[in-house]
């Protein structure tokens, strides 16, 4: 499984973007799927899960400003985020796990930056 992150940019802060990410391949099935981040000098960290029968899960940063959503029929998540700070300021990575004879495997996608000034 390949994923492909985008929707990354420059916004001022309260601003909003969209962020999507499209798993591809031959014969396979997506369990959950996330998005994580990293900005410099830190680790990279959960923003937000989406299980493939689960409601969604947010880290506290995010939670009322970011919404997760995905269109299993089009294997694409998305990560709306809105009232964007400076501090969101990042590379966003989408993540997922792919089920395969019963064993899961946790596959990246490349990342996009996203960039909030103030």
């Amino acid at each position: 499984v390949q994923l492909q992150a985008s929707g990354g940019g420059l916004v001022q802060a309260g601003g909003s973007l969209r962020l999507s990410c499209v798993a591809s391949g031959s014969n396979f099935s997506i369990g959950s799927m996330a998005w994580y981040r990293q900005s410099p000098g830190t680790q990279r960290a959960r923003v937000a899960t989406i299980g493939s029968g689960a409601g969604p899960t947010y880290a506290d940063a995010v939670k009322g400003r970011f919404t997760i959503s995905r269109d299993s029929n089009k294997n694409t998540a998305y990560l709306e985020m809105t009232d964007l700070k400076p501090e969101d300021t990042a590379v966003y990575y989408c993540a997922a796990t792919e089920i395969d004879g019963g064993r899961t495997y946790a596959r990246w996608g490349q990342g996009t930056l996203v960039t909030v000034s103030s």
